[in-house]
């Protein structure tokens, strides 16, 4: 058997054989002077080669083509391998930080709390003892809507609400959404999300909210954690504090993200009485301890960002890390 090794040598073997001046042509052509018992026979005889030769021919094309396509290296397909899963999405760090503070809240008996983001003067100054001469309610410090309106400066508005609504015991966290009119930088946002927390009872005292705290930041930011209390000043409450932690990164020996060893988390205090009188609360019955944490700051001391306008510019390259 010939072996053809290339398509003109092919083509030049089907104008031979099956071309119209072929050999098939020319032994058509000659039917008509055969004796005619002959010529059916004869026909049947030169279609079947006909039919014979062209089979041939298609073979030999699908073959001659097949070798001339660069070959696949390797399987094409390995039904071993395990399949490719769509790209799925998940929650933002923000809200898992959110989420993450809840529930260690939860685990001691705090309920979360909402309250709305466009507020009244009452419930985001006065009725917690922040005086008119106060620099938190210049126009430049607040974004004001109108004379008596504005976007929230701080979620402790909602711990007014639900005093106004509910009587002691109260044990309330409320994350949210807060603006103040910053320029956005590294560490600052005009829009950033903040998390209260409210307890209010009979004996509350400044050891509770230390306890409170202390498990909080072990809980969250590892067992090894310490935390420290330094004097501070906040209208509402009194005595008042910044809550500091360890650093994670260098465990209290300093470092060029802490400098001293010591990172701030939040602000807290025992509620001050002009806040229990504001909602009709007896300041001789109950006492309270309240405090305010920065989420982005939360997260930015837990996975080490450092610059919170990340957080907001929805690069993939960085919330896919999460």
């Amino acid at each position: 058997m010939r072996r053809i090794g290339s398509p003109d040598e092919l083509e030049t073997l089907r104008v031979k054989y099956l071309g119209r001046k072929g050999i098939l042509s020319e032994l058509l052509a000659k039917i008509p002077s055969l004796p005619a018992e002959q010529r059916p026979e004869m026909g049947r005889l030169l279609n079947e080669l006909k039919k014979d030769i062209t089979s041939r021919y298609e073979g030999a094309k699908t073959a001659l083509l097949d070798m001339q396509r660069p070959k696949a290296v390797g399987p094409v397909q390995d039904v071993t391998l395990p399949g490719r899963r769509p790209p799925l999405g998940h929650k933002h760090p923000l809200i898992q930080t959110i989420e993450d503070i809840k529930d260690i809240f939860a685990d001691m008996g705090f309920q979360v709390a909402f309250g709305p983001e466009v507020e009244l003067e009452f419930y985001n100054f006065e009725a917690l003892n922040i005086p008119l001469d106060h620099p938190s309610r210049d126009d430049f410090d607040t974004f004001y809507l109108k004379d008596d309106v504005l976007l929230r400066s701080q979620t402790s508005t909602v711990q007014i609400r639900i005093m106004e609504k509910q009587r002691p015991p109260i044990r309330i966290i409320a994350p949210g959404k807060v603006f103040r009119p910053d320029t956005v930088d590294a560490t600052h946002s005009f829009m950033f999300h903040q998390i209260e927390g409210l307890m209010v009872e009979e004996g509350v005292t400044f050891g509770h909210l230390k306890g409170v705290l202390a498990l909080f930041a072990q809980a969250y930011f590892g067992p090894d954690t310490r935390m420290r209390f330094r004097p501070s000043f906040f209208p509402f409450t009194e005595p008042s504090a910044e809550v500091e932690i360890s650093c994670s990164l260098c465990k209290g020996k300093g470092c060029s993200t802490c400098g001293s060893g010591w990172m701030e988390i939040l602000g807290a205090g025992m509620v001050d009485p002009n806040v229990f009188k504001a909602v009709g609360y007896d300041a001789e019955k109950y006492t309270g301890f309240a405090f305010g944490m920065g989420v982005e700051r939360i997260a930015m001391l837990k996975y080490g960002i450092d610059d919170i306008r990340l957080f907001f510019e929805n690069d993939m390259r960085f919330l896919s890390q999460f």
